[in-house]
């Protein structure tokens, strides 16, 4: 029980020959020789975890040892193609070895979390009972199972995967919803960038205590944009089978990942690469991410060529279509009046995690493949593509703060890569 393999600092970049040996390191010291592997992933929506390149490395190193499947950690997300496949894990690993993770279909229930649970978790807030769930395949006899992923701050949990990537990435639609449910009230600002939260005690107990009896390693990433090179670089590589896998690589994330700001922005304009956000689901990590930042009366403006849906899953699509980002009181009265949001809790901590709860304007600028009436429709302010990429050259900017025309501005090229927050209220004295 402890890390089998790391390397990491602020500013290292582990190369492909070092992340190569490390993999090797990490399967010689879990024990197992060969057999069946199970390796999940995460999807292209997370395309700059490096995961997609581990798991081809991982492919083509034992492919001759080991018989192999390749679930995706989907979560709620939509299944991916032939084109995401490709982008994603590169197009040596047999199509055939992918699995599709089916979060409303495919899984078993191993227990509950308690109400009483729930209530201590959410500080009395909530009183309902947790299945945990997970896919049918972890329990298919496989000899090792490899969790590969990046540690990030995120907006339900605090910090992205270890067992956010099984409850969540694996689990089913009651964990999924619930837990997103239990971040909502527990609040986004006091959750992003912390390792522990009440969402993290939640997963932990599901793993800790329903699935500890299977082979399960973890491969954690923590990534970084290498200002010299405006490219990608792996900060750290942890691996191992318990919590201080994780603990380890949090600790690098919250040093490469937090940009904590001296004053706040009163306009962030955020990118969103088509090839990775086609969804506000996905799209609103624009705002999750910056609104620690944000000045109260400012704007974020959202850059979103490739937006074309609302929810990656269609029942959540109707959902938010429905609903609306409409702020904390509003969603919580029609999670109490409607049985149809209330069934939805996921989608109901997503519509509250991306409202501003009318602190600063969130103004969307779509590509062709969706309308400016189905824009102000969920509440979000609308303006042109064309004229905003006129206006804000996204060749030109460098992140951070940029001034254009005269005008300053805060601009982000990638959302997912990080979390922005005011200093003095981050870190508290």
């Amino acid at each position: 029980m402890s890390i089998f393999a790391q390397k990491s600092g602020v500013d290292v970049s582990v190369s492909d020959a070092e992340l190569l040996s490390l993999i090797k390191t990490t399967v010689e010291k879990s024990g197992k020789k060969g057999g069946r592997m199970l390796l999940l992933p995460p999807d292209h929506t997370r395309l700059n975890s490096y995961a997609g390149k581990i798991t081809e490395m991982v492919y083509e190193t034992y492919k001759d040892a080991w018989q192999m499947d390749i679930m995706p950690a989907l979560g709620t997300h939509a299944p991916m193609g032939e084109k995401e496949l490709s982008l994603m894990f590169g197009d040596k690993i047999p199509r055939s070895l992918f699995k599709v993770h089916d979060w409303r279909n495919d899984v078993v229930t191993m227990g509950t979390a308690s109400s009483e649970f729930l209530k201590e978790l959410s500080g009395g807030k909530l009183d309902y009972e947790v299945k945990i769930q997970v896919n049918k395949i972890l329990f298919e006899g496989y000899d090792l199972i490899l969790s590969i992923g990046q540690v990030v701050p995120h907006e339900v949990v605090g910090m992205a995967n270890y067992t956010k990537n099984l409850m969540v990435g694996v689990g089913g639609s009651d964990i999924i919803n619930k837990s997103h449910f239990l971040g909502a009230v527990a609040g986004c600002e006091n959750l992003m960038g912390r390792a522990d939260s009440p969402v993290r005690r939640l997963f932990n107990y599901g793993v800790d205590t329903f699935l500890r009896d299977l082979p399960i390693v973890y491969m954690l990433t923590v990534m970084s944009k290498d200002e010299s090179t405006g490219k990608m670089a792996m900060r750290g590589f942890f691996s191992g089978d318990d919590v201080s896998v994780f603990n380890a690589a949090a600790e690098l994330s919250v040093l490469t990942n937090l940009v904590l700001l001296e004053k706040a922005p009163k306009k962030v304009v955020v990118y969103l690469d088509p090839e990775e956000f086609k969804s506000t689901w996905l799209g609103n990590k624009s705002v999750y991410r910056t609104r620690m930042a944000i000045a109260d009366d400012g704007e974020l403006i959202v850059l979103a060529p490739g937006l074309k849906e609302f929810g990656e899953d269609k029942g959540n699509d109707e959902v938010i279509r429905k609903y609306g980002y409409k702020g904390t009181p509003n969603t919580l009265k029609a999670v109490a009046e409607n049985p149809e949001l209330n069934g939805s809790l996921g989608a109901a901590a997503h519509l509250i995690h991306g409202s501003s709860e009318g602190r600063f304007k969130i103004i969307y600028c779509p590509g062709p493949g969706m309308t400016k009436e189905e824009i102000e429709s969920v509440g979000y302010e609308y303006a042109s593509l064309d004229e905003m990429m006129k206006k804000y050259d996204v060749e030109n900017l460098k992140d951070g703060f940029n001034t254009v025309n005269g005008e300053e501005i805060y601009f982000i090229s990638n959302p997912a890569l990080g979390l922005w927050a005011l200093r003095k209220n981050f870190i508290k004295d």
